[in-house]
């Protein structure tokens, strides 16, 4: 992997999950020790080194940044068919918890946050609900519930969930690089998106735990970053996954074109992430406030 010019380069860790799904964890390190670890959940469909950008750039504040590769994706050892399939189950049990064990091995002794892009904040909260000892604060970036009634267009949004499993099952996966949403995805993680998009409520195949009891008890501090023009992720939907989890201590703010000096929508971010990485950092000095209160108390 090249990296760009005067910026921090790459590091690539190999990750093996307990069920033999393996991956590469990119992670970006700063100058100086780092001061805390965020480690990051892409969107459905796009690979880690997509975010380096915004890695590089929280690095130059001093932040350790791991990358995470969604199975099926990048430089994952499966992909989705009619002979591989996986759910939630798979992702939130077996390839979450190798990721952030390698990164921690790399990175010890720093507060750890856990963050995530669209789906990635989505199992970002669901990981947090299920391990909530593990972690130090969360880092939402255009993420909401995919419920169809919080959407501009709600029966078009969810005549999808109800066209997008059936599709899915029909050719074995979901084609998204076809349809030009996603990648090309497994059956069981559009079962488990598509039904939360239906109701409002997450549940996972497999999964016995209830995840929005899971949810209502999570207590950590938390920063939600909105870009105004997102129609993927308007107000509502993030305001309907936040409303799950009324114990987190939330700093929330919307970014528009002249923040961004980018379009403020779904992606372009990416490319231009310089005022995201200053609203992702604005976590870690919460969580340090928080450490300072427990160690004097």
């Amino acid at each position: 992997m090249q990296d760009m010019p005067d910026q921090a380069p790459a590091e690539v860790l190999p990750v093996m999950a307990s069920d033999g799904s393996a991956s590469e964890l990119l992670l970006v390190l700063p100058a100086q020790r780092p001061s805390a670890l965020l480690y990051w959940l892409p969107a459905m469909g796009v690979a880690a080194k997509h975010y380096l950008p915004l890695a590089q750039a929280l690095a130059a504040r001093g932040l350790a940044v791991a990358l995470h590769e969604w199975r099926g994706i990048g430089s994952s050892n499966r992909r989705a068919g009619r002979r591989q399939d996986w759910g939630y189950r798979e992702l939130l049990g077996h390839d979450l918890p190798a990721g952030l064990a390698v990164a921690r091995e790399r990175c010890p002794g720093v507060p750890g946050l856990l963050g995530g892009h669209s789906l990635g904040g989505q199992m970002a909260c669901l990981y947090a609900g299920l391990h909530p000892e593990d972690l130090d604060g969360m880092v939402l970036v255009a993420s909401g519930s995919p419920y169809w009634r919080k959407f501009r267009h709600p029966l078009l949004t969810g005549g999808f969930y109800l066209l997008a499993p059936w599709l899915a099952r029909w050719v074995g996966y979901l084609p998204g690089r076809r349809l030009g949403f996603g990648g090309n995805e497994a059956r069981g993680v559009i079962a488990d998106w598509a039904r939360s998009g239906r109701t409002g409520r997450y549940a996972a195949a497999g999964v016995p735990r209830d995840l929005e009891a899971a949810l209502a008890r999570v207590e950590l501090p938390l920063a939600a970053v909105r870009l105004r023009d997102d129609w993927l992720g308007p107000e509502a939907s993030q305001d309907w996954l936040l409303a799950k989890m009324p114990r987190i201590r939330t700093s929330r703010v919307t970014l528009g074109p002249d923040e961004l000096q980018a379009p403020a929508d779904h992606f372009s971010w990416m490319k231009a992430p310089a005022a995201v990485a200053a609203e992702v950092a604005g976590v870690l000095a919460d969580v340090r406030r928080q450490e300072n209160r427990r160690a004097a108390s």
